[in-house]
């Protein structure tokens, strides 16, 4: 079987301009790492604002909306830069709030909450909801990840299998199963979530790869022609494979979590080999890819 040739490589977001309006980007691994911004994101989000472009961050962050504004800004990257901001956060308390489906519908009112306590921040504005420690309580779960950096899967085994036991529904406040902040990669939401699944529990994912966020940017965008979005992420399994479920061209950056897999120094271009076996792994391939985000 003949592999396929590797996306082309560009070296900054400028190769773009004239074929794009409308831009989704990720925030952890494409804007920053967790910590702070890498070099060049701010003068390049400057830039596609100046040009007219239309940008909406999407993030797998189970916080809403504001939390991660401010949290940007802190990093020097102001509402200036961007013109809109959706999370799985959001998707989150969107859906707990309107519960506009049958499967939200009959999620009951009592949760237990999987994940740090700066979460919880989720549950303001929604006052009919019971938070509890103990399974046996619960009528579902919410899953935000790990309570700390250095917590994994395992240590939430008993609680999992307590849980599938009483076949409590599960809802995943963030699918991404590992994340890059600073030089670590941590376990997300995505990795519990996967946890239980594999104990036969039910997972509903808010959040990217899945549709429902990608409609939410499309209005926020306001932009109508979809072949005139593009969205630019690190991960394959979220970004590219969401952006390709949407109907949307991609660009994976290539110095964020996938770094480890594809070696070389940040903001150098992949090695081709590398690259090749990575892709030919993968889903959905990006329409291309930049070391960076840089313009």
């Amino acid at each position: 079987m003949t592999s396929l040739p590797n996306p082309p490589i560009l070296t900054g977001v400028s190769a773009l301009a004239d074929r794009f309006d409308g831009y989704i980007l990720d925030l952890w691994g494409v804007l920053h790492d967790g910590v702070r911004p890498y070099p060049g994101v701010f003068s390049c989000l400057q830039r596609l604002v100046a040009e007219g472009k239309r940008v909406c961050l999407l993030s797998n962050a189970p916080r809403r909306v504001g939390p991660v504004v401010e949290i940007l800004a802190g990093m020097g990257i102001g509402r200036e830069c961007y013109h809109h901001i959706m999370t799985s956060g959001e998707a989150v308390f969107e859906a707990l709030s309107g519960r506009d489906c049958a499967w939200h519908a009959g999620l009951g009112r009592v949760c237990l909450h999987l994940g740090p306590l700066h979460d919880r921040q989720l549950f303001e504005g929604l006052p009919d909801l019971e938070l509890t420690d103990d399974p046996a309580r619960a009528t579902f779960i919410l899953n935000t990840g790990p309570s700390c950096y250095d917590e994994s899967p395992l240590d939430y085994g008993p609680a999992l299998s307590a849980s599938a036991l009483r076949g409590l529904p599960m809802v995943c406040g963030n699918p991404d199963i590992e994340v890059m902040v600073g030089s670590r990669i941590v376990e997300c939401a995505g990795a519990l979530a996967r946890r239980y699944a594999g104990l036969g529990g039910e997972v509903r994912y808010h959040g990217k790869p899945h549709a429902p966020v990608y409609q939410r940017c499309f209005e926020l965008l306001g932009v109508p022609d979809r072949e005139r979005i593009v969205a630019i992420g690190d991960t394959l399994h979220t970004d590219i494979a969401g952006a390709a479920a949407a109907g949307i061209a991609s660009v994976l950056v290539t110095g964020g979590i996938l770094r480890r897999d594809l070696g070389g120094a940040w903001g150098e271009a992949p090695c081709p080999a590398r690259l090749a076996a990575l892709l030919a792994l993968a889903g959905p391939r990006p329409t291309a890819i930049v070391p960076r985000f840089v313009w």
